[in-house]
């Protein structure tokens, strides 16, 4: 199975050249780390950054650099800095290529759940319900059970949706699944070492498996 560094490596696989990339919290950030060499693309985040690097090495950090998870970070050779309302113009123009986003749950049919747990105190929504309801292409970064061992990727959503049919693919610790149009979690790739049986005991909503199934490479 994959730690969350090899899940955003796997990710950044899918990012292309000369794409405009928004990353939200948690995993999704470490994916400015594995940019392929030779791929140019501009990361964008929320809070004001267009052009934003890798995370600084220890030392490093300049506490008014910081990323929409109050992480520190680097800026690119032409990065800029502006307000976050231009940053969600960005965003709600649909600038910005791709979107990349933790979740608590995933629903077959697209549906995402990342910003509520009920009885737990949140500030809100965030900037996440402007980024599902824009962006052309949302990859989902998550762990495929919760705590417990129960399934995250769900016939239906338990927890208060974000937004509705707009994932379009996922990456877990155990595989790569796209998400048809008609619903369904089609199965791309398995995690190195991790069998069809392991991700089938772990997929509570329709699971789709078509041929050979390849280890991902990272």
């Amino acid at each position: 199975m994959l730690d969350k560094n090899g899940i955003a490596k796997r990710i950044a696989r899918e990012v292309k050249d000369g794409m405009y990339v928004n990353l939200g919290i948690g995993i999704p950030t470490l994916v400015a780390n594995y940019i392929p060499d030779g791929v140019n693309v501009v990361l964008q985040s929320e809070n004001g950054i267009l052009g934003m690097g890798p995370f600084p090495f220890e030392g490093e950090e300049d506490a008014d650099l910081i990323n929409a998870g109050k992480q520190t970070v680097t800026l690119l050779k032409g990065s800029s800095i502006f307000d976050s309302a231009i940053s969600f113009g960005m965003i709600r123009s649909q600038k910005v290529n791709l979107t990349i986003l933790g979740a608590m749950e995933v629903s077959e049919n697209g549906d995402i759940a990342n910003w509520k747990i009920p009885g737990k105190m949140v500030k809100g929504m965030g900037g996440a319900m402007d980024l599902v309801a824009s962006a052309k292409n949302i990859i989902v970064a998550m762990q495929h059970v919760n705590k417990a061992g129960e399934s995250k990727l769900l016939k239906k959503c338990d927890l208060p949706l974000t937004g509705i049919r707009c994932v379009k693919k996922i990456v877990t610790e155990l595989a790569v699944l796209d998400i048809l149009n008609e619903g369904g979690f089609r199965l791309l790739e398995r995690a190195p070492g991790v069998s069809i049986e392991q991700i089938k005991n772990a997929t509570e909503g329709k699971l789709i498996i078509e041929g050979e199934i390849p280890e991902m490479s990272i």
